[in-house]
């Protein structure tokens, strides 16, 4: 209660600053800083990204952390990691709007981010890439999406009766532009952009993303597209849905699946 009011507090206090009376001394610019001192303090340090710790116990209580740690088995042993450090110290590098494996090195020599995990460390860029390049198969990919699965159906279970009447999945491709010039699997799609052209199927009900493909920039939309309906119909009845909505444009139109479609879905 104490820390919503003084939240409410700086709202109210920076609410009469902008709209308040403007001072009539037209004379001088109204940036007048002077005298500014900087000083640093041993007891109390600031982070630039303090709801990490949030997203951290958000992970541990959906069950996301023993998920990863059950379903994707990719070291031999943990010296000191374990493969869901190495997952959230990717997402959290992202999340902390890192956008590349070289941002983790910002992270690794902040000291209250690291304290805001309760660890002494987290692995550097190059055990990062490393640790991605053990995701050689689809496989493996998959077996992380199911352990994010798991913890999906976690928090589906939280809801509502009337959240599970009827789920609406989306699916769409997007094309992904990048810079990089070797990058595997790169190509030029039918406007020109050169990158990739990712298939994501997402859940309309939530806006999340229930799973994505990487693929080259000159695939068509549909491509790949009924394995990953497929999928994303046997989470959704595992959830209790009682109903279930594909939903994409006329690219997304296969004869082939609309049969099963109807009788199924």
């Amino acid at each position: 209660m104490i820390i919503r009011e003084m939240v409410e507090g700086r709202k109210r206090s920076i609410d009469r600053r902008l709209n308040g009376p403007i001072e009539q001394d037209f004379t001088r610019p109204m940036f007048s800083a002077s005298n500014i001192k900087y000083e640093l303090s041993d007891r109390t340090r600031a982070i630039n990204y303090g709801g990490i710790g949030l997203f951290h116990q958000l992970a541990r209580e959906t069950g996301l952390i023993d998920a990863i740690d059950r379903n994707v088995q990719l070291l031999k042993l943990h010296l000191p990691y374990h493969e869901s450090d190495h997952v959230l110290n990717i997402a959290y590098n992202a999340l902390c709007e890192g956008r590349c494996l070289e941002d983790i090195e910002l992270r690794r020599n902040d000291e209250t981010f690291l304290d805001a995990l309760e660890t002494d460390r987290i692995p550097d860029p190059t055990t990062a890439g490393d640790f991605c390049r053990r995701f050689n198969s689809k496989y493996r990919i998959g077996r992380l999406q199911d352990a994010i699965d798991e913890a999906r159906l976690n928090v589906w279970a939280k809801q509502p009766t009337a959240f599970f009447e009827q789920a609406v999945i989306d699916m769409d491709g997007h094309l992904v532009g990048t810079t990089g010039q070797c990058k595997q699997g790169m190509d030029i799609a039918y406007d020109g952009t050169w990158g990739y052209h990712a298939l994501v199927v997402s859940l309309a009900n939530t806006g999340e993303v229930l799973s994505l493909v990487n693929r080259s920039g000159n695939r068509p939309s549909h491509e790949g597209a009924a394995p990953q309906c497929d999928r994303a119909i046997g989470l959704c009845r595992r959830a209790g849905f009682r109903r279930i909505l594909l939903r994409g444009d006329t690219d997304f139109s296969q004869t082939e699946h609309l049969t099963a479609g109807t009788a199924t879905a």
